[in-house]
């Protein structure tokens, strides 16, 4: 496995994604957004980025990874921004960091059911690298219209700025954000540079965690599909399951540790 976070690594994400919150997030939706996100900490904890290899973090404990690395990139790009001579006044940092935080909630699924789930299909993992295939029992939803969804059936209000950073997150890379991002007059372009900075920032989390899944051996001219595959759970299970249960036991967390038991088995 080129990637895998260890047991204490996503313990150790989950503590500083939730210390994101304490942080930056004022009350009441300090309170509304940790109490959310501790009912749905098993769901969340191991959840994964994405569903491939070739995207990014395609790996138990890679969606807290990859925001944890988004919120960081935003609150460093609203330094560049700001030098720069961006209006960034236009948005506060909590808006900023609520944005980041939630623009990927989408890939969690509805609330009951996971949208991710580990791959049964062998030939698909190793020669595609899909290590995780979509629940198809979900109704379909893009991530960032079910993230604002998930938002607001928990009643946790939204300002127009995180509205649109989180609806455009992914740019023009998404035909659907055209509307926002591909304008010629200046009356209907966003008002505000958080939107590109939250995409700048998730763009470049993106590709940072493909470059140390791929980058090594793209340029040494290997073909990444022929290698082994990027969650090769079942070679190790036995050491890896016991190991990972090991950690998470020795911290407070008997949910994770229970989680933790069950994915692995």
């Amino acid at each position: 496995m080129k990637v895998q976070l260890s047991a204490e690594q996503i313990q150790q994400n989950w503590k500083e994604f939730i210390g994101h919150i304490e942080e930056h997030i004022s009350e009441p939706r300090k309170t509304q957004l940790i109490e959310f996100y501790n009912k749905h900490q098993e769901e969340l904890i191991l959840m994964p980025a994405s569903h491939k290899r070739a995207y990014h973090n395609a790996i138990p404990g890679g969606y807290v990874d990859h925001v944890n690395r988004v919120i960081t990139g935003a609150l460093k790009l609203h330094s560049v921004w700001q030098s720069m001579g961006a209006y960034t006044d236009t948005y506060t940092i909590e808006e900023l960091v609520f944005s980041a935080l939630n623009h990927d909630l989408g890939k969690m699924g509805d609330g009951e059911q996971y949208a991710h789930l580990p791959s049964q299909d062998k030939w698909r993992k190793e020669n595609l690298g899909e290590i995780y295939q979509f629940n198809t029992k979900i109704a379909y939803m893009t991530v960032p219209d079910r993230s604002l969804f998930l938002l607001q059936t928990e009643g946790i209000s939204i300002t127009y700025n995180e509205w649109i950073a989180i609806r455009t997150h992914d740019g023009l890379y998404d035909q659907g954000n055209e509307a926002y991002l591909k304008s010629f007059m200046p009356e209907t372009k966003p008002r505000s540079p958080l939107t590109y900075i939250i995409h700048q920032a998730d763009m470049m989390a993106a590709r940072v965690e493909f470059e140390r899944e791929y980058l090594d051996e793209l340029n040494k001219g290997e073909t990444p599909k022929k290698k082994e595959n990027n969650f090769s759970i079942e070679k190790n299970k036995a050491i890896t399951k016991a190991k990972a249960v090991k950690q998470i036991s020795n911290s407070s967390s008997s949910s994770l540790t229970d989680a933790m038991t069950n994915f692995f088995d």
